[in-house]
């Protein structure tokens, strides 16, 4: 059995950790080397064990801890080119540091094919990944992006878990105490989705035989977990499809969270 633990989300730090018999895999290294360790061991896992760490982005929230994680575990470093650019101009790849850079193929990391789709945020080659387990099972990781585009979910389609971004209510963010540009930056194609939008894209993967989902990247100043999993739900009631039955949602808190096995 293969496992998936959100080790943290949110904007003060991003990690998930996807882990096989073989070795495990990060998506993001947001949180220092000693928090992410600590966290992989309450998940079940070691930091020993991680193969490589697939980077989506280089803003703080998910590169926080990506150096020395690098540095000290001999990890790989999966990102696009763009990405990998912009890390290495930051100074945040150790020398010794084996990249791989994706574009249309697929990475063998222990086992795991990790493949990567382009997202709409605000930097050059953000990234969202899909990984095929040595048990067939997909998993498919999708967050920070302003827009699901077609590639996005042609891409996620058929996975047996998407952990996908449901990041504000709408409501909540223009009432609330962000200046302008943030609440125009956040809702703008090239920033984050909302409950809703994230809503709307349920019913289509359960259709397509996505049963388990986790809401990840939730703003702890514009969301709440109950407003996000209430939207959820109410959309996948609507091709009437109940939560514990039909499929399985939870909702990433920013850290300690639980362990889904698939």
């Amino acid at each position: 059995m293969s496992k998936i633990c959100p080790l943290f989300s949110g904007s003060s730090g991003n990690s998930t950790y996807i882990g096989t018999k073989n070795g495990g895999i990060l998506i993001d290294a947001g949180a220092s080397m000693k928090r992410i360790s600590d966290a992989l061991s309450l998940a079940g896992g070691d930091i020993g064990e991680i193969t490589a760490v697939a980077v989506t982005h280089e803003h703080s929230d998910h590169i926080m801890g990506l150096k020395t994680l690098l540095n000290k575990t001999g990890a790989k470093l999966i990102t696009s080119e763009e990405t990998a650019e912009t890390l290495a101009n930051m100074d945040k790849i150790p020398a010794k540091t084996e990249v791989i850079l994706l574009d249309a193929n697929t990475a063998d990391i222990c086992g795991i094919g990790v493949s990567r789709f382009a997202t709409s945020h605000d930097c050059k080659g953000s990234s969202g990944y899909v990984l095929n387990l040595p048990d067939g099972k997909k998993v498919s990781v999708c967050t920070d992006l302003g827009v699901i585009t077609d590639s996005v979910r042609t891409a996620i389609t058929g996975s047996d878990l998407v952990l996908l971004e449901s990041n504000h209510d709408v409501e909540m963010l223009k009432r609330g105490p962000y200046p302008p540009y943030l609440k125009v930056r956040i809702l703008s194609e090239n920033g984050h989705i909302s409950n809703n939008v994230c809503a709307g894209e349920l019913p289509l993967l359960l259709k397509n035989g996505t049963t388990r989902f986790i809401l990840g990247h939730l703003s702890r100043q514009n969301n709440t977990p109950m407003l996000a999993k209430s939207c959820a739900e109410a959309s996948l009631m609507d091709c009437l499809a109940q939560n514990g039955k039909d499929y399985i949602l939870t909702v990433a808190r920013p850290d300690r969270n639980g362990v889904t096995v698939i």
